[in-house]
């Protein structure tokens, strides 16, 4: 799984003359075109905007892009499929591989761009190390469903990128769901919605030097652990069956 995925960020980067350097320009102009919408053109004064922006997007667009590529991944991969019998989680695991290498220049990135904005390193950020790794288990397990969906009917392509654009501007990327007036909705969401969780605790770790909360991340844990085993499951029991819609599709 990991030398597919990095054979295919390496033939990625020849094809563009930036190369290595999109990991990091695209999910900066991602940002900038945001931060232009909510704050020079709608007047958003939030303090900090700017800082609160990039780590909700440059942490989310980790999960959306993940999931958008692993869903193509056995259609892409027909040819293969069709000619050697391989595990079939092999090939979205390996674009989620390709994922995290992106992200941990990123993340990178994203600490110094914290620091430079006036935040000091504390003993707290840590804490971003099992966070991080909550949200991969999370893009392991949704990348490997969403794969099987893309093979059941090639219309749920469209579906889960409509799906990643709606959770966009449900998971508090523009927004703080502490903020909330209604104590009760955001409950629901983050009971719901583990991106609002997960998202949530990089900003206490990076922007307010507080620890996460325990019990919503553990809530996260149970949810990524069953969607992960049910979803291993399938693959076990329609391993020769995907290999047929793959190639068919």
């Amino acid at each position: 799984m990991d030398t597919l995925a990095r054979f295919q960020l390496k033939a990625e980067a020849r094809r563009f003359v930036l190369g290595y350097l999109w990991w990091i320009v695209e999910p900066l102009l991602y940002v900038a075109v945001f931060y232009v919408v909510f704050v020079k053109l709608m007047g958003n004064r939030q303090a900090d905007f700017l800082v609160f922006l990039a780590i909700g997007k440059l942490t989310f667009i980790w999960f959306s892009k993940s999931i958008n590529q692993a869903a193509m991944s056995l259609v892409n991969n027909r040819g293969l499929i069709g000619q050697v019998n391989l595990p079939k989680h092999l090939f979205p695991l390996s674009i989620v591989q390709e994922g995290l290498y992106r992200q941990l220049a990123v993340f990178a990135f994203l600490i110094l761009f914290v620091i430079g904005s006036g935040y000091s390193p504390q003993l707290n950020w840590f804490w971003l190390l099992p966070i991080a790794a909550l949200q991969y288990l999370l893009i392991v397990a949704c990348g490997s469903l969403v794969a099987v969906l893309v093979c059941l009917r090639r219309d749920f392509q469209m579906l889960i990128q409509l799906g990643t654009l709606f959770l966009l501007f449900m998971s508090g990327v523009f927004w703080d769901v502490r903020a909330l007036e209604d104590a009760e909705l955001a409950g629901w969401l983050m009971a719901l919605n583990p991106l609002v969780v997960l998202l949530d605790a990089y900003r206490q770790v990076l922007m307010h030097g507080e620890g996460p909360n325990m019990a919503r991340l553990g809530w996260v844990l149970v949810e990524a652990m069953v969607l992960l085993i049910s979803t291993m499951w399938l693959y076990r029991r329609l391993n020769f069956w995907l290999a047929q819609r793959a190639v068919t599709q």
